[in-house]
């Protein structure tokens, strides 16, 4: 085995893309490999603006074309854009002084790039699976649909080790694959603490999003049916019956507008705003003035927005459901409430912005258990002996002998 391990990490995004949690995870995950000596080479999709090749805190960067021509559907720009991913990758591998020990692939997206790269170079491909379409979608109701399920099947199948972001992924995967218990592994997502050590007044920035005598809740995620939106949309009425409440909205999705009628036709459009897309810096701070952070969603891998707002000591309500489940634990690092259901979750917000000390109490144990458990350099470590353990495995392969 080298001295050195190199991987190379394949994903459709990275920043400055960022669609979902992927990119935030693989940019801190590479960062903190390569903090203890791992090699990290990312293949990602192209952006506007954003260098073909770069160097981040020693991860080298590389942005491929993600074909630009019309595709009939989704479907086919993946397919296609696989195609390119595979293709320059390959190239790379070729041309770069530290011969690849591991390809690590990060959900359905890479796929096809992840296998095809695997028996080309006859090296380990392991995969981190994020989310699955059997739970995002609650069951498989399109062509479409069960096109990336079978996707996911076969990456699964064809991966050395499949890494889950919590217990529930674990059992989940296991389930909607029929995997080997010995093929899964879990290790949790992070989040960076120290993006949230910002000093200073922020009562001019709160005064932009609420009244000094209103009680902000903040949701930031897709606003998508499996993140619960309208399960808080719909508690909003039950809340403001108890409290002076301002709703900030962080985030875009092919629900807004069915939501934005809901919330006119009940009057509340100067208590619910829809935020949109916020770039990172004036998120931070909305996340650290906010007087409750609320994750309602129906299904949830992991809940890495909980982890943020825990991170910015803001106290977290949340769905008692999937990852988030074992993130939270009720009465102690926050508030755990059942599932779409309203009333439910307008009681778990109330009991937080009626009760000062339980607030503080909640948050306060939130940000220890975010510093013990949820630290980079930590699931950095975890990352690496899984690589270590898998090419100790690969060395005593057919494979390795036959190359």
């Amino acid at each position: 085995m080298k001295d050195k391990l190199t991987v190379m990490m394949l994903s459709w995004e990275y920043p400055p893309r960022v669609i979902g949690g992927i990119s935030p995870h693989i940019y801190f995950l590479s960062k903190h490999l390569a903090k203890q000596g791992v090699k990290v080479y990312v293949v990602t999709c192209d952006f506007p603006g954003a260098p073909a090749h770069e160097v981040i805190d020693d991860v080298e960067i590389y942005r491929i074309d993600s074909y630009k021509n019309p595709s009939p559907d989704f479907a086919t720009w993946v397919y296609l854009m696989n195609m390119n991913m595979q293709r320059e990758t390959a190239a790379l591998t070729r041309k770069i002084a530290d011969k690849i020990d591991v390809f690590h692939a990060h959900d359905w997206l890479v796929a096809n790039a992840g296998i095809g790269l695997k028996h080309v170079f006859r090296k380990p491909l392991l995969v981190t699976m994020h989310s699955t379409e059997l739970g995002r979608r609650d069951g498989l109701h399109s062509a479409t649909e069960k096109m990336i399920h079978e996707t996911e099947a076969w990456l699964t199948y064809e991966a050395w080790k499949v890494i889950c972001c919590s217990d529930y992924m674990i059992s989940h995967v296991k389930y909607a694959y029929g995997l080997p218990s010995d093929k899964l592994v879990m290790v949790p997502n992070g989040v960076n603490i120290y993006n949230y050590y910002v000093n200073g007044d922020f009562r001019e920035f709160r005064s932009k999003f609420a009244l000094p005598e209103e009680k902000i809740v903040l949701f930031v995620g897709r606003l998508v049916y499996e993140k619960g939106i309208h399960v808080l949309i719909n508690a909003v009425p039950k809340i403001l019956s108890k409290v002076n409440a301002k709703f900030i909205i962080v985030g875009s999705g092919y629900m807004k507008e069915q939501l934005l009628n809901i919330v006119r036709s009940m009057g509340l459009e100067h208590k619910v705003l829809f935020e949109g897309f916020m770039d990172e810096p004036t998120l931070l701070k909305l996340q650290q003035v906010a007087d409750v952070s609320v994750v309602p969603s129906l299904f949830e891998p992991f809940g890495i927005v909980a982890l943020e707002a825990m991170a910015a000591r803001s106290p977290v309500v949340a769905s008692d459901t999937g990852g988030l489940s074992e993130i939270i634990e009720h009465d102690v690092t926050g508030v755990k409430v059942y599932p779409n259901n309203p009333d439910s979750l307008a009681w778990g917000i109330s009991k937080v912005l009626l009760d000062a000390n339980y607030a503080r109490y909640i948050k306060e144990n939130a940000y220890r258990r975010v510093q013990e458990k949820y630290d980079w350099e930590k699931i950095a470590k975890q990352t690496k002996s899984i690589y270590e353990g898998v090419l100790g495995e690969y060395h005593k392969s057919f494979w390795a002998k036959a190359t």
